[in-house]
């Protein structure tokens, strides 16, 4: 429902908003807080996560997808510092590009000083780095004094540019707080400002900070006494709620609206720019990807290039042109040159990069497009507006020499590993959920071991009762409420398996940069997705065992039968392999190895390399649960008919009997 006008003196803006990305403190989605921020009609919302950007451009997503709904409302990003020197706890929003950059690098510092997962900040740090920052000072109760001097000395930095939080506990003394708060604040013509600093979007959330609460400090719910928040008033207020509980100070909810108006900054300003150390002297990336493809055409085909290549290859390098990524598959290409020529490490593009000739004059994958059919548009198109994303395996137990020289060529504060959000599944969440309610270790084993969706935990009571559990008891049921709440929350930051970024400026100023677990790597604190969101390129450098074996096997037969293969000269099409196909004898075959695919293959009985492509696609879950593989089967030993529908304008349900 549309939202009334809101007069001047209740419009409101929450700028202290944590989510579920302030890691087992925030209990909801930030596309929760957004979206129940922007319903109750607030100007605004600012996401500030502690120590942390980690949850912005699910927030940015969620406000722009919105837009069109709630056209006047923002979203403003920014992050809580807590720091490790006594300083209250201090919310950071940069007003333009720039001072973006210098709070991703004021985090970048505090997290690699410490181990994974911790962030060790100083004032000083802040101030070094305070030059286009908003400041929220959140004042703790108990030193309220003193944390407006810091305040006030903060201020001296940034003159105009810091607030002083204050916020309603429902306690009974907030009449007294609040007017204490406000005396101090004009003491040091410091301007308050008004904030529930919430922790979830509705109050029915609470339960579930709780339990987090719980899961963090290691202790069950009936142990947690003064750990709890006392009350489920942490969520988000309408504006007519904060203009009553504020009504002795109408400053302190128009100063909200005042900082949002200050900042400029969106999300959407963040571009990649790609590294320039793979463009030749003289040349435009393009030009070099255009040298280097042709040039590798000629190594590949000594006899001439073909027809079919040169057309393709023209046609694939003006659509690179057309989208930019010129640079990118340069990145990529000299990725593969180091570990082909300077290392001997075998390697291998994959997924849909296999699709393209200029993979393949490149070295980046060893698919000869003379040999099949390349739809170059599945793996880039001026349609999908989808960014690149080439997969290259190289020998599982080499990739980190590989990992290293992308350290060495671009620097740790310009390459860094993609970050993996470790979320709750449907076992994790009921054996931590369990845990804070104190059930037994067998108890909680039963009951996780009852789930086996993906989806959501979804056990059916009489299966509980099978099992000598009664869903109706209310400690039962309290924990799988619970547990389905806790299900999807961010647990952690793990890294990617092998997802680098790289960018010509500093990464730092793009995104925070963390310590990994792993000796000499780095992360930064965005996923996949998000990467995706804005449009910014990753490069996966992934670990493949069975190149490790088959770089085994290339030895063996050099040393023993003088013959010196590479993927590509490999010979193809050797009957005797499709005939241990037919016996699914496949053990250590790579791809075609599973039980799932061994029941397949002698059903099948491939007899050219095509078959083993549809074996591989179809042994799939959602062929199998589509009913594809029975009804293909029937149509290749010729049981039943095959019939294509038609794409004739004329008769578009027209089948051509074949």
């Amino acid at each position: 429902m549309p939202v009334p006008p809101l007069p001047a003196a209740t419009s409101y803006a929450e700028l202290l908003a944590a989510t579920n990305f302030s890691f087992l403190r925030g209990a909801s989605h930030p596309f929760e807080m957004v979206g129940m921020a922007a319903g109750l009609g607030l100007t605004g919302i600012g996401i500030c996560d502690r120590n942390s950007l980690s949850g912005v451009v699910r927030a940015f997503a969620a406000a722009r997808d919105q837009a069109k709904e709630f056209p006047n409302f923002r979203h403003v990003t920014g992050s809580r510092l807590v720091f490790a020197d006594g300083t209250p706890d201090v919310a950071v929003y940069p007003t333009d590009r720039s001072a973006y950059g210098r709070l991703s690098a004021l985090l970048t510092l505090g997290n690699r000083r410490a181990p994974k997962g911790e962030c060790h900040l100083e004032r000083r740090d802040l101030v070094t780095h305070i030059d286009g920052q908003l400041l929220i000072v959140v004042p703790r109760d108990e030193q309220v004094e003193d944390d407006l001097l810091v305040a006030a000395a903060l201020a001296k930095s940034a003159p105009g540019r810091v607030w002083v939080a204050a916020t309603y506990r429902y306690d009974g003394q907030d009449t007294a707080r609040l007017n204490r708060l406000a005396a101090g604040c004009r003491a040091h013509e410091l301007p308050m400002l008004a904030s529930m600093d919430p922790l979830y979007h509705e109050p029915r959330r609470r339960m579930v900070q709780d339990v987090l609460t719980c899961i963090r400090e290691h202790v069950k719910i009936d142990e947690a006494g003064f750990l709890l928040a006392p009350h489920a008033y942490r969520h988000i207020h309408d504006p007519y709620d904060m203009a009553s509980l504020f009504r002795d100070h109408p400053e302190a909810l128009a100063e909200t609206n005042r900082f949002l108006s200050l900042i400029s900054f969106n999300l959407d300003e963040l571009k990649y720019i790609y590294p320039e150390e793979t463009v030749g002297n003289g040349e435009t990336a393009q030009q070099t990807l255009e040298r280097l493809s042709y040039e590798g055409a000629r190594s590949r085909y000594p006899g001439g290039i073909p027809g079919k290549v040169e057309k393709g290859l023209a046609h694939e390098l003006a659509l690179i042109g057309e989208m930019g990524y010129a640079p990118y598959f340069l990145t990529v290409q000299d990725i593969v040159r180091f570990a082909r020529q300077e290392r001997g490490i075998l390697c291998q593009g994959r997924g849909s990069a296999a699709n393209s000739a200029v993979c393949f004059c490149l070295g980046i994958t060893e698919v000869d497009p003379m040999l099949v059919d390349l739809l170059f548009e599945r793996f880039v198109s001026t349609e999908r507006d989808e960014p690149p994303d080439i997969d290259v395996d190289f020998e599982h137990e080499r990739r980190e020499e590989v990992m290293q020289y992308i350290y060495q060529k671009y620097g740790r504060h310009r390459a860094g590993l993609t970050a993996n959000v470790i979320t709750y599944r449907a076992k994790g969440a009921i054996r931590d959920v369990g845990k804070v309610f104190g059930m037994s270790d067998d108890t909680i084993g039963m009951i996780s071991g009852l789930n086996w969706g993906w989806g959501s935990i979804d056990i059916p009571e009489d299966r509980m009762r099978q099992i000598g559990i009664d869903p109706e008891d209310h400690l039962i049921r309290m924990v799988m409420t619970i547990a389905n709440e806790l299900y999807g929350f961010p647990r952690h930051i793990g890294q990617h398996v092998g997802g680098f970024v790289i960018t010509r400026d500093r990464l730092d100023h793009l995104v925070p940069i963390s310590n990994a677990a792993m000796e000499d790597r780095t992360v930064i604190e965005w996923n996949k997705d998000d990467l995706d969101e804005l449009g910014i390129l990753k490069v996966d450098v992934l670990a493949l065992g069975m190149l490790s074996c088959i770089r085994r096997a290339f030895n063996l037969m050099r040393q023993h039968y003088g013959q010196s293969l590479t993927l590509a000269t490999v010979p193809q099409e050797d009957p005797r392999v499709y005939r241990m196909t037919h016996r699914a004898d496949t053990i250590g075959v790579f791809q075609i190895e599973s039980r799932a695919q061994m029941s397949m293959l002698p059903r099948l009985k491939p007899s050219e390399f095509y078959d083993l492509v549809i074996e591989v696609a179809i042994v799939r879950p959602g062929p199998i649960q589509g009913d594809m593989v029975h009804p293909y089967l029937k149509r290749r030993q010729g049981l039943e008919p095959t019939s294509y529908p038609s794409c004739s304008p004329s008769a578009p349900m027209a089948q051509i009997q074949g």
